[in-house]
């Protein structure tokens, strides 16, 4: 025990058996079986912040948690990566001792948390003989293997419990946002806010009862790096840093403990506070100071909503492909979901999802929506700027011209609304994802058909159309791990036919005839754009069964070049969506999400 900072608890051991009966686990087992296990535990306090175990420990023992919160985390050196959230009335480390193999994983206490733990001598002795406490265990071990391998239970997992609310200076209205925050939660369950003059003096077990009491429980700390400020980080499974969007960017001295280790790695959110206007730069001046952690941007009272649904899992995220003109039909699918009142809390595309996907994070009307892309794709038709086909067809300099002028130069972090495009790196061979960086640039990267657009070149590597590898980046949307994920497929139905059997283009002199038969042939474009994409069919067939809601609009009569059928395409997915969503079953996540939706 000596590996480990523990310290003997002060749970009388009287209490001890009436503790595990009320774990789901124990509930209902002989009191006899329970006192004899009570007798065998050692009953320990592991400080927020330590560690309980690391991956490649040898499995020593199983530990019950009675209060507090342990966090499970993965072993990569680079790139640590939260598992799984242990609560109070959880187990863990029983696979070990089952399957005798090493742990498979960090397991740290989030807070100060109160354990039982049992050995591998002691479990021999006293469950190896108890069939139903065995049973329980085992479909305990393999409920959470089957969690594990469920993309909505792992991001549910994700989401956060308690926060606590950090504010970068006294200037920043950190009480207004947590209490606005706290009533978002609402919405989604029990949640309270705990100030210091209400919490300053109380023990480990008053906050365990607040946070048994609660769904969620919203801590206010200080500016400056006090007691309870110490205490709130502590007992948070996720710190929201607060700061004023426009202020210049600094650090948080409130998280400034010189060698202190007792700090829980917790993840960290930076919040961004708007007064009015959306400050264009601010998330990239504060990012500069926070490089890897997510940012949110507040503006409007809607956006603690979606806050909340971010924080906790139930975030809704959006999906959609390219596919030409095609891609249309993503604007009646958002109608769709905006009249069921669905909301749309983080996007993603490739290609032209990818465009569409920037004016539903800038939080376009459809009006807008529809008004802005008939302009810039029916009316200025903007594969007309041919060029001598050294690289391609096109010169795109009226695609990156038409989308410089839609964006400026707004930077993706700058979106209210949680974006990111894809890019296929032909230098590396791999799907590059976006979410940072001038967004006309990488939605150019994302459309840039192979042989119809021009690539983008950007330090030495070479980069085209998101569809050539990636056309349905569900993936990418999982693995933010906020919620839910909406799929929408646009580039799944045929692309084109031919009516004749032909190996050959007709010699010069034949052309006239060759017309004259107006048999259906594919022309140059039409075989590039669906050579583009053809690559990442087995990949968009796999992320479909990723989606929690996959819509495939019928939209084989919509050429995928055929700017002109604009609104047909637009009819086609409303009408498509419209009926996928009143299919949905009344459990469906995606209706519970709309019904606290602002």
């Amino acid at each position: 025990m000596d590996s480990h900072p523990f310290e003997e608890t002060a749970t009388l051991r009287s209490d001890v058996g009436a503790l595990l009966g009320e774990m789901p686990i124990f509930s209902g087992l002989d009191p006899g079986l329970l006192r004899e296990i009570a007798a065998v535990a050692e009953w320990l306090t592991l400080p927020g912040g330590a560690k309980l175990f690391s991956a490649g420990d040898p499995p020593d023992a199983l530990y019950m948690v009675l209060s507090g919160c342990l966090g499970a985390f993965s072993a990569d050196p680079v790139r640590r990566r939260f598992i799984a959230r242990i609560a109070a009335g959880d187990m863990v480390g029983e696979m070990g001792l089952i399957s005798g193999r090493p742990r498979s994983a960090d397991v740290v206490a989030l807070r100060d948390t109160e354990l039982a733990r049992i050995s591998a001598k002691a479990f021999n002795e006293v469950l190896r003989d108890q069939p139903e406490a065995m049973l329980r265990i085992a479909r305990l071990t393999v409920d959470r293997l089957a969690q594990s391998q469920s993309p909505m239970a792992a991001a549910h997992n994700r989401g956060a419990c308690t926060f606590t609310v950090l504010p970068q200076s006294m200037e920043v209205d950190f009480g207004g946002f947590a209490t606005r925050l706290v009533k978002a939660l609402s919405g989604l369950g029990r949640a309270e806010l705990v100030w210091s003059v209400r919490a300053k003096t109380h023990t480990s077990q008053w906050f365990n009862n607040i946070e048994a009491a609660n769904d969620y429980v919203v801590y206010v700390a200080d500016p400056t790096p006090d007691r309870w400020t110490k205490l709130c980080v502590r007992q948070a499974d996720a710190l929201l840093l607060l700061a004023r969007a426009e202020s210049p960017a600094g650090n948080w001295a409130a998280l400034r403990w010189p060698h202190d280790h007792s700090m829980a790695p917790q993840r960290s959110e930076l919040v961004l506070l708007h007064d009015s206007a959306l400050e264009t730069g601010a998330a990239a001046r504060w990012l500069a100071e926070l490089p890897d952690v997510p940012h949110h941007h507040v503006q409007y009272a809607g956006d603690y909503s979606r806050l909340a649904r971010v924080l906790t899992g139930r975030g809704v995220g959006l999906v959609m492909s390219g596919g030409g003109a095609r891609g249309f039909a993503h604007i009646g699918v958002v109608k769709a979901l905006r009249e069921a009142g669905v909301p749309v809390d983080l996007v993603g595309g490739s290609s032209m999802g990818a465009i569409l996907g920037a004016g539903v994070a800038l939080r376009w009307s459809i009006d807008e929506l529809t008004e802005r892309f008939r302009r810039a794709f029916v009316d200025s038709r903007p594969l007309r700027d041919y060029t001598l086909p050294f690289v391609s067809l096109v010169a795109g300099r009226k695609v990156s011209t038409g989308l410089y002028e839609a964006f400026g130069d707004l930077e993706i972090e700058d979106l209210p609304v949680d974006f990111f495009c894809v890019s296929s790196n032909l230098t590396t061979g791999h799907t590059m994802v976006h979410r940072r960086g001038t967004l006309w640039r990488w939605l150019r990267a994302s459309v840039a058909v192979p042989g119809v657009l021009p690539p983008v070149l950007h330090k030495g590597e070479v980069l085209v159309d998101g569809g050539a590898m990636n056309n349905l980046p569900v993936d990418a949307m999982r693995d933010l791990g906020r919620g839910p994920v909406i799929g929408c497929d646009v580039g799944a139905d045929r692309a084109f036919t031919a009516s004749s059997d032909e190996i050959d283009v007709p010699l010069p002199w034949q052309w006239l005839r060759w017309m004259k038969a107006r048999r259906q042939y594919p022309t140059i474009f039409q075989i590039l754009w669906r050579a583009g994409m053809v690559n990442s069919a087995a990949s968009s067939i796999a992320h479909r069964a990723q989606s929690d809601l996959i819509l495939q609009p019928p939209l084989a009569e919509v050429d995928m070049l055929n700017w002109g059928a604009f609104d047909r395409a637009i009819q086609a997915g409303y009408e498509y969506a419209v009926k996928r969503l009143e299919e949905l079953p009344a459990d469906s996540p995606l209706l519970k999400c709309a019904a606290v939706e602002d």
